[in-house]
């Protein structure tokens, strides 16, 4: 499998510069990915093969480095990461590339990411792939001020929280601005009313890791919306699922129901 770094680009809004790639067959229809807390274009999406399987399937796959994330930049005011803000940075890289309508996938953060881009521009989003964020959507994930808190620890020795030692050790894996993920952290949470997610009126599938303790039911959250499905994920956690054979083959069965019509 071919997990190379793809060759990233960058365009400004917002006062911000954003890094993205754009690959695939350019002339596929667009697959706009849109990734999770403290990981990267990279991370969500080329290193567990999700550029390979949807290059292969013939999509035009473009990814974001989210604000505060990657390449791009990161504002340390968490007002700067509010959903509805970092759902029009992703309407705008499709702005920028001259596409009025895309495929949005989004995994955790990236899926309520979605859900918003979806609410402001129906009529820009063809279908909603969102991973690892079930009814968490609407009725919250719990108390995440322990990971900002972690992540501005002097150390990760001194963090006891487990989810706060488990998102401090990524950060630091990945290399991020600690400071820049505990302002988007503690400023991205907003909810989405189940009123909202029922006007969703686009094709859906949610999937969540069996194991997940974090995204909580998919089914619960497809039951809101007109034309969504849910995907179990078998015995995969939150930080597994996303690279899992079984939700790929499901994404591209899935992608193949949308293009049907």
């Amino acid at each position: 499998m071919n997990l190379n770094t793809p060759v990233f680009s960058s365009f400004t809004h917002d006062g911000l510069r954003f890094a993205f790639f754009d690959e695939g067959d350019p002339s596929g229809v667009p697959v706009l990915l849109i990734h999770g807390f403290a990981s990267t274009a990279n991370v969500n999406w080329v290193h567990p093969g999700w550029l390979k399987t949807l290059g292969d399937g013939g999509y035009r796959v473009i990814a974001i480095d989210n604000r505060g994330h990657g390449a791009s930049d990161k504002p340390h005011d968490s007002e700067a990461y509010r959903p509805w803000v970092m759902a029009a940075d992703a309407i705008a890289l499709l702005d920028h590339l001259g596409i009025a309508e895309a495929n949005l996938m989004g995994y955790s953060m990236g899926a309520r990411i979605s859900v918003f881009a979806a609410l402001a521009n129906p009529h820009r989003v063809r279908s909603l792939v969102l991973g690892g964020l079930g009814i968490g959507m609407t009725d919250g994930v719990g108390d995440w001020d322990p990971i900002a808190d972690a992540l501005l620890a002097p150390s990760l020795d001194v963090v006891t929280h487990e989810r706060g030692r488990m998102f401090r050790a990524f950060a630091e894996q990945t290399k991020s601005d600690r400071t820049a993920l505990a302002a988007c952290i503690r400023g991205s949470r907003d909810l989405v009313a189940r009123s909202d997610m029922a006007r969703l009126d686009m094709p859906a599938l949610i999937g969540v890791g069996t194991k997940d303790d974090i995204a909580g039911s998919p089914q619960q959250l497809a039951a809101l919306m007109p034309e969504a499905e849910a995907l179990d994920i078998p015995g995969r956690d939150h930080m597994l699922a996303v690279g899992d054979r079984v939700f790929k083959q499901a994404v591209l069965a899935f992608y193949a129901r949308v293009a049907e019509g």
